[in-house]
């Protein structure tokens, strides 16, 4: 190969897994970028077996995906958790290397009007996925059973009729086919107050702290009997709920990627070869030229 190409090509790849960097820049704080000490020996290394793992792990993922296409497979993954518990950051992970039409996000917003007066699971079955795609729920019909119940949107009776319904429900999801998996992410009281002070002082996150989010700091111990009263009454063996150690980020990252490979017997599907074909060329074509007016200022 040409040794021009082949550095150009290599240039290209690690333009692509720096990326991964860029968003590891997003966890950490401009005091952590400016002012903290160098890592040791014993954390730079752990920090590159990160790497290592999190992109052989993504690579798994590349590999499962190929499978739910082939085999028209249907999966909805949810993902709940205290506010800054790493949802987010888990999600970002999954995705960042997969197709987004087979593998997407559906993070809703608060119901509108016209959705509160609909059938609770309405707005969510339109996000559910049809053979050969993955649905990854940032926050799903679980908001009932914790910020509508402890902030007061819903009424007793909604609650409770929610608890007798969603079992259900998801049991009619998983005999359609869906395989539904749910991960709820843990975090002690410490962490979520740190990592609400790191969006506080970081201009970069400070967008991600609403006043819900603040209250929810406040009301920590009612978010936390909403949360054991919804594990116990929603974890049956069709979906049952799986928790993620998260205080640690990178470590929840590994270990929930890890662990959602394991839920599907997932074999590496022969892809198509692929043969670049060459481009045609016609004597009678001239390019014509862009005005500079048009050009974006080249500053960097």
């Amino acid at each position: 190969m040409d040794p021009d190409l082949l550095r150009r090509l290599h240039r290209d790849l690690a333009d692509h897994y720096d990326e991964e960097l860029e968003l590891e820049l997003e966890d950490r704080t401009f005091e952590e970028l400016e002012g903290r000490p160098q890592p040791d020996d014993e954390e730079r290394a752990w920090r590159h077996r990160y790497f290592r793992e999190l992109l052989r792990l993504q690579g798994e993922l590349v590999k499962l995906q190929n499978w739910v296409v082939a085999t028209g497979h249907k999966v909805v993954i949810i993902f709940e958790g205290r506010d800054a518990a790493g949802k987010g950051g888990v999600i970002k992970r999954i995705t960042q290397r997969l197709n987004p039409r087979v593998c997407r996000v559906a993070a809703l917003p608060a119901p509108n009007d016209r959705e509160r007066t609909q059938w609770y699971f309405q707005r969510y079955v339109s996000h559910l996925p049809a053979a050969g795609e993955m649905v990854l729920f940032d926050r799903s019909w679980y908001n009932r059973a914790g910020v509508e119940r402890v902030m007061g949107f819903c009424t007793d009776d909604q609650y409770e009729e929610f608890f007798r319904s969603v079992p259900e429900f998801e049991k009619m999801l998983v005999r359609s086919g869906i395989q539904l998996i749910k991960y709820w992410f843990s975090i002690t009281d410490d962490e979520q107050n740190i990592r609400f002070l790191g969006r506080i002082h970081d201009p970069l996150k400070q967008w991600k702290l609403s006043p819900m989010d603040l209250e929810s700091r406040r009301r920590w111990e009612d978010y936390t009997r909403a949360k054991e009263v919804m594990l116990d009454r929603t974890h049956i063996p069709e979906a049952p709920w799986w928790v993620v150690q998260a205080v640690d980020k990178k470590r929840a990252r590994l270990n929930c990627i890890d662990h959602l490979l394991q839920q599907m017997p997932y074999v590496d599907t022969e892809p198509p070869m692929v043969v670049l074909p060459q481009r045609e060329r016609h004597e009678d074509y001239a390019r014509h030229p862009v005005p500079e007016s048009m050009m974006v200022p080249e500053k960097y």
